[in-house]
């Protein structure tokens, strides 16, 4: 498959509220267990033994230190000691290197098994409160296995965040001075509406509009937060929404859909804040009807596009 058909079919699966997932493995034994992440954010997988790593004094420790691949210098995270079950030098000689595209962020997470690829449906994927107890929670959500076997989709996020923290939005850049913005009404004395499933993303968004003295509300995933919007008898009051694209029960490309497809809602913008940055990603968000895309390292962009929006759809 070619990238360009790698990119259509990960976008028609969104947009279907599917995804495909590459399941692995970060430690030996029967029991130990599995981890997921988008086949979209992945690029390959090489075997670790092939491919000299380069260590980088006075580095995170989880940063292994960097390899080059085609060209490219390659930065290597160990996802077992992140993980908290560091593996033995024999499991690190036949590990893997899962090469992964975050934002456009090349990095390589040494895991000791690439298992295989399975498609599921984002209801079937599931966030219980036990992952959201703490900030630093490590894992999202979770699926099962056709065998029962239980797979857990990592916050890669946070992940950055602790590791690479340079990759991530930077919460005290501001484009511009709120108080140069003139905030509509419905802005100003109304609640933005979230979806954003991970942790670390959610704590960037709320610190940037908390210094903007923006009030909002942040759900887990996209079927709280049209569950949140099905139940207020006036829909009107609503100034905007932001939602990820990957959420577990239901997608951001399924939150556009519903949203724009009801008369009560189809008027309220709605700007997607995603790391699948890539363009069949806008194009399908704009076909739906979004209003906007913000690339997820650039969440501070969102406030100024929001009053752009309003002011376009005629709020003062």
């Amino acid at each position: 498959m070619s990238l360009i058909d790698h990119v259509d079919a990960s976008t028609q699966l969104a947009k279907n509220n599917e995804v495909q997932l590459l399941v692995f493995k970060a430690s030996s034994g029967v029991d130990s267990p599995f981890y997921a992440i988008n086949v979209f954010k992945t690029r390959e997988v090489v075997e670790a033994k092939n491919h000299f790593l380069t260590e980088i004094p006075s580095s995170h420790p989880f940063l292994e230190g960097t390899i080059v691949l085609r060209g490219v210098q390659i930065p290597i995270l160990n996802l077992p000691l992140w993980l908290d079950h560091p593996i033995t030098y024999e499991e690190v000689v036949t590990s893997r290197l899962l090469i992964c595209d975050f934002n456009g962020i090349i990095i390589g997470l040494r895991i000791t098994e690439a298992h295989r690829v399975i498609k599921k449906n984002w209801a079937d994927m599931h966030a219980p409160d036990a992952y959201n107890l703490n900030d630093g929670s490590k894992v999202v959500n979770d699926t099962r296995l056709e065998d029962g076997s239980l797979c857990l989709v990592l916050d890669f996020e946070q992940l950055l965040a602790d590791v690479i923290p340079s990759a991530m939005v930077n919460v005290d850049q501001s484009p511009e001075n709120i108080k140069n913005l003139i905030v509509p009404d419905k802005l100003l004395y109304g609640t933005l509406l979230i979806a954003e499933d991970s942790k670390v993303a959610q704590k960037h968004l709320h610190l940037l509009l908390e210094r903007a003295d923006v009030k909002h509300k942040i759900f887990n995933n996209g079927k709280l937060l049209m569950n949140y919007i099905y139940d207020l008898p006036d829909k009107s009051v609503i100034p905007a929404i932001v939602t990820d694209i990957e959420m577990p029960e239901m997608s951001g490309f399924t939150v556009i859909r519903l949203i724009k497809e009801e008369p009560e809602t189809a008027n309220i913008p709605i700007i997607v804040n995603s790391s699948m940055t890539g363009d069949n990603n806008r194009r399908e968000a704009e076909a739906l009807g979004a209003d906007g895309f913000v690339n997820k390292t650039k969440s501070h962009d969102i406030l100024p596009l929001v009053i752009k929006l309003m002011k376009e759809k005629g709020e003062t």
